[in-house]
């Protein structure tokens, strides 16, 4: 049914939850993972101005996002499913607005991302990059929330 399926990735439980979930729907209906992450450099840079060069940090960024998507098509390519990294540097804008244009742009009929599940004070203060998809994006969106942490379950 999906022949492109985009995975937005942040490193997180909940992308990696997401990640698996794109992987079994891709496995089924022999898709291409289209592995993604965006580089938002600007709340670190804030964070780390005065302990190093802004270069520094990029390069330091870059080589992060490059090893966890690795991983990730190593995970999709262990499990039979094709897939592709692709790093976008946030220059401008929001991160759900580069993951809607890079859907676009490799001509994706299915986004799959995985959501923190944030409520109140939180999300409103965050933002929610997965609702921000959904409400720009011209293809479907599987949203898959975060596992409930275990240990938590029995208190």
């Amino acid at each position: 049914m999906y022949k492109s399926i985009l995975v937005p990735l942040d490193g997180s439980e909940a992308s990696q939850d997401g990640l698996q979930q794109a992987i079994d729907i891709a496995r089924g209906d022999k898709s291409t993972l289209h592995l993604l992450h965006v580089i938002d450099s600007f709340p670190v840079m804030f964070e780390m101005s005065a302990q190093t060069s802004f270069e520094t940090m990029k390069q330091s960024l870059r080589s992060w996002s490059e090893g966890m998507l690795e991983t990730a098509r190593r995970k999709a390519a262990e499990q039979g499913v094709n897939s592709q990294v692709i790093v976008r540097e946030l220059v401008t804008g929001r991160v759900s607005d580069t993951i809607v244009e890079v859907a676009r742009d490799a001509a994706c009929d299915l986004i799959v991302m995985g959501t923190h599940g944030r409520r109140g004070l939180r999300r409103m203060m965050l933002g929610s990059d997965a609702e921000s998809v959904v409400r720009q994006c011209h293809v479907p969106v599987l949203l898959v929330p975060q596992r409930a942490d275990p240990r938590l379950a029995s208190r």
